[in-house]
């Protein structure tokens, strides 16, 4: 029986990560991406490292600069720490490809024209340096990001632009930087070799824009910010340029069908404060590989595993937008200001994080990763886990939560291990579990 032809667009973290792990799988895939078409640098959390490494993408890990020292000024308090590493996004995207060839990827330069659907098949129109080529898949995994075409049942949050200026300066020890201002917030970078980045996040239904022509004008205009200005050491940045770019939150409402998958920002993108990007696209495509392995292998599991893909989506999404909710209410200088209250109050009023309660933990059927596919299981969910956790390094815990309903700690735990029963005592206190430490 031929293997099915798997057509990945997008070499970005995310595209490549669900890339290289169904050709590990034993899948031929290829993967289609343009080049980047501006210069553009990124903030990386230790935890996106972390994500990269266990993606298999160690060229692309290897990237970052630090960590280096980030500075916020947000509510009027100034703070710097050792918190952000960054990466050229030029020498990311390279790496990606790197880390692409060594697995035994293709990954083919090319601009999609066209994508021909049907429930059996994809045919595509690309555009390469060597001219027009047409390819064929039998699965297709859209990893294009925010530039992939949005479905129309998509739900988005506040309108919002980000104007980005690039220039040259001194070199100098890499350094980032985010200011909370009126009508949106700021956040700049130093690469060792001189290069500057401003960029700034505005409401596009309540800013008072410029004509194009003049938004260099304006964006020189707000970088005379106080955190700025000590950022940049006065550095004018007069031969910036400049690149618009939609930062809107976006949730597709489908994100898959059974010859086809949607992830990272192509499914969900969220608001770029705190450098969420790349974590949340990792996050979603880290678990791509086993549900588009079952909708392959195992057909008869496809309902299963597309409603697994589409609920931590929707989990991961409401998740980043509640965090980044929270960070804008944390700003009081600016109640007043369009761009502040709708991004405080958006998605809902619904908290981050719940209490933890032992007696609202209950015990559901639900979908989960068994080993390369997606199967069912029974998981403990939580008003803080609503999706449900299936067992702790591989301790199922469904059957201690119902244990535990008639039986203490002690007679459920007695058959663990020490190391392992003390590692459920703790888990089972997180959860507001009265007697787990004693």
């Amino acid at each position: 029986m031929k293997a099915p032809q798997i057509v990945v667009l997008g070499a970005g973290p995310a595209g490549a990560a669900v890339a290289r792990a169904l050709a590990i799988l034993g899948y031929a895939v290829t993967v289609v991406s343009d080049r980047r078409r501006f210069d553009a640098v990124e903030g990386l959390s230790l935890r996106v490292l972390e994500g990269l490494r266990r993606a298999g993408l160690f060229r692309a890990s290897a990237c970052a600069e630090g960590p280096c020292a980030r500075t916020t000024l947000w509510n009027g308090v100034t703070q710097t720490v050792n918190a952000e590493f960054l990466v050229d996004r030029h020498a990311f995207d390279a790496a990606l490809r790197a880390d692409l060839h060594e697995a035994g990827v293709e990954v083919v330069e090319a601009t999609v024209r066209s994508v021909q659907s049907t429930p059996h098949t994809h045919d595509l129109m690309i555009e390469t340096a060597d001219g027009p080529l047409s390819l064929n898949a039998d699965f297709l995994v859209e990893a294009r990001g925010r530039l992939a075409p949005l479905m129309r049942d998509a739900t988005r949050g506040p309108q919002t632009l980000s104007l980005l200026n690039v220039w040259q300066g001194a070199p100098g020890a890499a350094a980032s930087a985010v200011e909370s201002l009126q009508d949106g917030w700021a956040w700049m970078a130093r690469l060792p070799d001189g290069r500057c980045y401003w960029q700034m996040t505005l409401d596009v239904a309540s800013a008072e824009l410029p004509q194009r022509d003049e938004l260099l004008a304006f964006c020189a205009r707000m970088r005379h910010s106080p955190l700025a200005s000590a950022f940049f050491a006065g550095e004018a940045g007069a031969q910036a340029r400049l690149y618009a770019r939609s930062s809107t939150a976006t949730l597709c409402g489908r994100t898959g069908a059974r010859n086809w998958l949607r992830v990272g920002d192509a499914a969900m993108a969220v608001d770029p404060l705190s450098g969420n990007g790349i974590f949340q696209s990792l996050s979603s495509a880290l678990q791509a590989p086993a549900v588009i392995h079952t909708l392959i292998s195992r057909p008869e599991r496809a309902e299963l595993a597309l409603r697994f893909h589409q609920q931590r989506i929707e989990h991961l999404f409401l998740r980043f937008a509640r965090t980044g909710r929270d960070f804008y209410a944390l700003e009081q200088r600016f109640g007043a200001s369009p761009f502040w209250q709708a991004r405080s109050r958006w998605p809902d009023d619904v908290p981050t994080h719940q209490v933890p309660d032992f007696g609202q933990l209950t015990i559901a059927r639900a979908p989960v990763i068994d080993g390369d596919v997606i199967g069912e299981a029974d998981v403990v969910v939580s008003p803080d886990q609503p999706l449900g956790v299936w067992h702790l390094q591989g301790v199922p815990l469904a059957p201690i939560v119902e244990k535990l309903k008639c039986e203490s700690a002690e007679e459920t735990l007695r058959s663990l291990d020490a190391d392992t029963a003390r590692m459920i005592r703790k888990w089972l206190a997180a959860q507001g579990y009265p007697h787990a430490l004693v």
